[in-house]
């Protein structure tokens, strides 16, 4: 059994195609498949169900595929601790992000480039429920995501943040001079939110509704930068989480209203995946995130916009 036949089985069972999977792993189709076929004559198991085309694994091909994630992670974890011993880590950190915590990632990834010169970070923007996969196939090495999710047990934790919602609103619209607002009247503004996919969007939803409101957003957006993109130009108004101010700040001609409520919202941490010891690279972002202040960044960060010093 060889490493590379393990990786053209995991990139099979991820594309679902034939040739997708050999063009993902730079090889013709044929020698992928000839290569799963010696894997499957090796191990004396069917591993793919095949027709005209791809129709899924196996269970046999299932059991194969969890170890072949562990034992490439493993692979990967010993070239990681070999380089360490040199002139420090090499390889690339692959990290999952939920949307709404993209703007705050920076705080975390600049210092680490910044220690580890010789990585690399791949962040990749992804839901809360693919990223639990994510980490329990050993696809992702490190996550920043909610930590009330549910995630494979042995997953490492550690809080970051917990997200406060406040009003982002222009200047001259209907709660533009307000020291503060209900729910119910950021409800009654014409507003741009995430839609109702989006994890973020849910959380507020229930804020409104706490209040006796219910949202009825003109605009929705999948992306935080496409909901900020309707922001300038003075119609819109929005609810937004504080670490979005890290990244796009305060467009002008508008403000920070603080909405009446629940101080802080649901806690946003960095989630390490279940190989133990983790991998150096998931180590070392570890090491990075509890140096690195993130709540306390975002707290003064809101504190001056609230003061009056945005738009």
């Amino acid at each position: 059994m060889q490493l590379r036949q393990l990786e053209y089985l995991v990139a099979l069972a991820r594309e679902r195609h034939f040739a997708r999977a050999a063009a993902a792993c730079h090889v013709s189709q044929p020698s992928l498949s000839a290569a799963i076929r010696r894997l499957e004559q090796e191990l004396k198991v069917p591993l793919v169900r095949r027709g005209r085309r791809y129709e899924g694994l196996t269970p046999e091909g299932e059991v194969v595929l969890a170890w072949a994630h562990r034992m490439l992670a493993e692979g990967d974890a010993l070239r990681q601790e070999l380089s360490a011993l040199g002139d420090g880590p090499e390889g690339t950190l692959r990290l999952g992000v939920v949307p709404t915590a993209l703007p705050a990632a920076s705080l975390l990834t600049t210092p680490f480039c910044e220690r580890h010169p010789r990585a690399r970070v791949s962040v990749e923007s992804l839901s809360s429920a693919d990223i639990a996969q994510g980490l329990a196939d050993f696809a992702l090495d490190a996550a920043m995501t909610y930590l009330d999710d549910a995630f494979p047990r042995a997953v490492r934790r550690l809080p970051l943040y917990e997200e406060r919602y406040v009003l982002l609103t222009p200047v001259d619209g209907p709660l533009g001079e307000a020291g503060t607002a209900t729910w119910a009247q950021a409800a009654g503004v014409p507003l741009c939110l995430l839609n109702s996919r989006m994890r973020n969007r849910r959380i507020i939803d229930g804020c409104f509704a706490a209040d006796g409101a219910a949202a009825a957003p003109a605009i929705e957006s999948d992306s935080v930068a496409g909901l900020y993109a309707h922001l300038p130009g003075g119609r819109w108004s929005s609810v937004i989480s504080h670490a979005w101010l890290h990244t796009f700040g305060v467009p002008e001609g508008m403000r920070v209203v603080p909405l009446d409520g629940p101080a802080r919202g649901p806690r946003v941490g960095l989630v390490t995946g279940p190989d133990d010891p983790p991998s150096v690279l998931a180590a070392a972002l570890l090491t990075e995130a509890r140096q690195a202040g993130v709540r306390e960044s975002l707290d003064v960060l809101l504190r001056r916009h609230l003061g009056g010093q945005g738009g």
